[in-house]
């Protein structure tokens, strides 16, 4: 007789990277870094933000992005939402500020709001779903570059001094940490391409290793500022609940807007997973930078968004196909496939 054992749900993707930022910030309350390691800590997280930013540069494929402008009026709608929409419902949680979110943890929602588009997990989802996935590549590459220089320009313009102090210094830092490897990874792409697809697999534990570097490097600082004591389980459950409106509201409007606008449901299916995810990989170094000593409240918001979206979007996706087969006999276009295990 075999022997059950008890599994997760298969919709709720358990991700070890999800697990290991989680150890990170436990890390970094137990152990932070301060004193000399602080400024060892600090200085190694610059480096590697400014690594990740160049391979993103040099794994992007500049004929694919020319390629995907064909389909300009999806690309644009996903921007609208991810640097129009996202920022406005941004601003309209100003009004949760001081009796459900404080300050500080608002400033961090707000930033979350102006942060670009997913890339691998958008596309993840809208194969799942059978959408558009070249579609979904393109928009969110596209979102990652224009993330670069919107995001920054949106925090200075709606931030302002809560988001750390912006400057003209801190547009530079990011002009200098984040566009100038990304555009040498592109010039370099032509010679390093190759190489960079052959080690696929290993350079995404470079990417992960250094999202976790500045995770730490962000919370250490504010253990040691006592940041932290200005949270509240209370508090925390209202930004969680802040960010579950937040994300209903824009799973509605890419869905039911993109329908509106006339887009086929391929169309639909990337324009939804592409256009209300918000990018954890390019908002933590972009905090980090912008917001100093502060970071470890400002990307907690993002945090909890991220592993949200995760979930819901993988339940989203998986109804979506399930909608998909259950047409195909009745259309008459495509005969039953089997099942193919995800």
């Amino acid at each position: 007789m075999s022997r059950r054992t008890l599994k997760p749900p298969s919709w709720l993707p358990l991700d070890p990277y999800i697990l290991a930022l989680i150890g990170t910030v436990v890390l970094a309350a137990i152990l932070p870094a301060s004193g000399s390691a602080a400024k060892v800590a600090g200085g190694a997280s610059t480096g590697a933000v400014a690594f990740l930013f160049f391979l993103y540069g040099a794994r992007l494929s500049t004929a694919e992005a020319l390629d995907g402008l064909k389909h300009w009026r999806l690309h644009l709608t996903v921007l609208i939402c991810t640097f129009v929409a996202f920022p406005l419902l941004g601003l309209a949680g100003r009004g949760l500020v001081p009796y459900v979110l404080t300050p500080q943890l608002y400033s961090g929602f707000l930033f979350l709001c102006l942060v670009p588009s997913t890339i691998q997990s958008s596309i993840a989802f809208t194969s799942i779903a059978r959408g558009n996935v070249p579609a979904a590549i393109c928009a969110g590459s596209f979102s990652s570059i224009a993330g670069i220089f919107l995001t920054p320009l949106l925090a200075a313009a709606l931030l302002g001094n809560d988001g750390g102090g912006f400057s003209a210094d801190a547009l530079l830092k990011i002009g200098v940490q984040l566009l100038l490897p990304f555009v040498a990874g592109q010039l370099l792409r032509r010679w390093i391409g190759g190489f960079i697809t052959r080690h696929k697999k290993v350079l995404g534990y470079v990417d992960r290793g250094s999202i976790l570097l500045v995770v730490y490097t962000a919370f250490s600082e504010g253990m040691v500022a006592g940041i932290w004591h200005q949270v509240t389980p209370a508090r925390l459950g209202a930004l969680l609940g802040a960010e579950v409106l937040l994300l209903a509201l824009m799973l509605a409007l890419t869905w039911y807007g993109a329908k509106r606008l006339g887009f086929d449901r391929e169309d639909r299916i990337a324009i939804q997973f592409a256009g209300s995810k918000k990018s954890l990989a390019s908002g933590l170094p972009m905090a980090s930078v912008l917001f100093g000593a502060q970071a470890s409240l400002a990307v907690l918001p993002l945090m909890l968004f991220h592993q949200m979206q995760l979930m819901v979007c993988a339940v989203i996706a998986k109804r979506r196909s399930r909608d998909a087969q259950e047409e195909e006999p009745v259309s008459g276009a495509v005969s039953p496939r089997p099942a193919v295990a995800s």
